[in-house]
């Protein structure tokens, strides 16, 4: 049977309790000689989040903080990110304060990650995502992996003089705050704590990606919807959904077209027909006016010979006057079909811009064609007046004897003397002596009372 086992001693005793006194005073002294330096980086676990600031234990004998107005300096989504349990990295800012606290910064801490990362994206020449944070008169201030960068007022899409709008510049800055940015990266300066950005440029290079992308896309033949970007006097531009293609002007329409604008405005959604694509030049032919029917090729549904038209003079030449009679449709008045006199030249006649009725002499739709006379529908026009009068008025009143009878009776009488009187001296001239016949007898007018 084994023996019972006796108490420790006192002397046993007192060496186990110096023993576990000195583990203490060893374990104290490492975590003392690990105590973090002021600008270390360090890792850690969050213990605790809240009013206070977020604690966080990083394998030190002291506790370590994240205090408020630190965490003031991040975004809301970093903090509301942060939750007990979470390893994170800080940055020591006080090694130990006056309540003997090691004090962290884990915006600084994110920022230097985000240098790291900006830096990569800088040598790649690749775009970032970033927040507006901030305004000024002079660009946008926003915030990047944990960094804050600018864009100065150049460098912002869209227009920013004062003069192309009448609300101030501050006001339009404003309204950006809080968006999110696409942005190239323009300079990098760790030590001095620049970092330039631009959005035009990330915008250039969306646009060269999305024109390589669309270039290779579309086709001729193909109808496209588009804005107009922007109009020169030789055609207007449309923005086909990341690059430019050319309307040239003879392409806006049918009719003559002057300038551009007379067809389409800026910022005006139009559909386009691709007529061809320059993938080595990197070049966008379209056509708005063949998006719509060719109107010579129905003209002989709407028109025939002989029928009168309204149409306006566009120009004149020595030879004749050119009219339109619809957009796209034109045809010409021969000099010798504008009047029935002679003339020297049609602006004798007819000036630009007048609107005149003509009558269609021939159709060549083949040829675009059209042959007009203005002298023949303006005695088509006088004769159909002048049967208007008689159809109004000749049913009482057929001849001028019916209207006027007692005029028209002594017209009459006055006329049968002197047709005698005549006959009486060709008698008498020519010596003939014998009586004269006897002349017929007239007719006394009648007149009535």
């Amino acid at each position: 049977m084994d023996a019972p086992e006796l108490p420790d001693s006192p002397e046993s005793l007192n060496e186990s309790s110096s023993n576990r006194e000195m583990a203490d005073l060893l374990a104290d002294s490492l975590m003392s000689s690990q105590r973090p330096r002021r600008g270390d980086l360090v890792e850690g676990q969050v213990v605790y989040v809240g009013r206070e600031g977020i604690v966080v234990d990083i394998g030190t004998k002291a506790e370590a903080v994240i205090p408020p107005q630190e965490i003031g300096e991040l975004d809301a989504a970093t903090v509301d990110g942060v939750h007990v349990g979470d390893t994170i990295m800080a940055r020591v800012l006080d090694a130990e304060d006056d309540e003997g606290r090691t004090i962290l910064s884990l915006a600084q801490a994110l920022a230097d990650r985000g240098w790291r990362d900006l830096q990569t994206t800088f040598e790649e020449g690749a775009t970032v995502e970033a927040k507006v944070v901030e305004v000024n008169r002079g660009g946008l201030v926003v915030g990047v992996h944990g960094v804050r960068g600018f864009v100065p007022l150049s460098h912002l899409v869209g227009s920013w003089h004062s003069t192309d709008s009448d609300e101030p510049i501050e006001v339009k800055l404003e309204a950006r705050k809080n968006e999110l940015l696409s942005l190239k990266i323009l300079e990098l300066d760790r030590r001095r704590n620049r970092l330039i950005l631009s959005e035009r440029a990330a915008e250039h290079e969306r646009r060269l990606k999305e024109r390589d992308r669309l270039i290779e896309e579309l086709h001729d033949g193909e109808i496209r919807s588009g804005r107009v970007s922007s109009i020169s006097d030789f055609g207007a531009f449309v923005d086909l959904g990341g690059t430019d293609g050319l309307i040239h002007i003879s392409e806006l329409s049918w009719a003559p077209v002057g300038h551009p604008t007379e067809v389409v405005q800026v910022g005006e959604n139009v559909d386009v027909l691709v007529l061809g694509v320059d993938r080595e030049k990197r070049k966008i032919s379209l056509s708005l006016k063949r998006t719509k029917a060719q109107p010579w090729d129905t003209v002989m549904e709407r028109y025939q010979v002989g029928q009168i038209v309204e149409a306006q003079v566009r120009k004149l030449a020595t030879f004749g006057a050119f009219v339109e009679i619809e957009p796209g449709v034109e045809g010409l008045i021969h000099i010798s079909e504008l009047s029935d006199q002679r003339i020297a030249h049609p602006k004798n006649v007819v000036d630009e811009g007048d609107v005149i009725t003509a009558k269609i002499l021939r159709i060549e739709p083949d040829r675009h064609r059209l042959g007009l006379s203005l002298k023949q529908a303006q005695a088509e026009q006088d004769t159909a007046s002048w049967q208007g009068v008689q159809t109004s008025y000749g049913s009482a009143m057929s001849t001028v004897g019916e209207m006027f009878p007692t005029e028209a009776a002594a017209l009459n009488w006055s006329g049968q003397a002197g047709e005698s009187m005549e006959r009486d001296r060709v008698d008498r001239s020519s010596g003939d002596d014998s009586p004269a016949e006897p002349g017929p007898e007239l007719d006394e007018p009648v007149v009535s009372t």
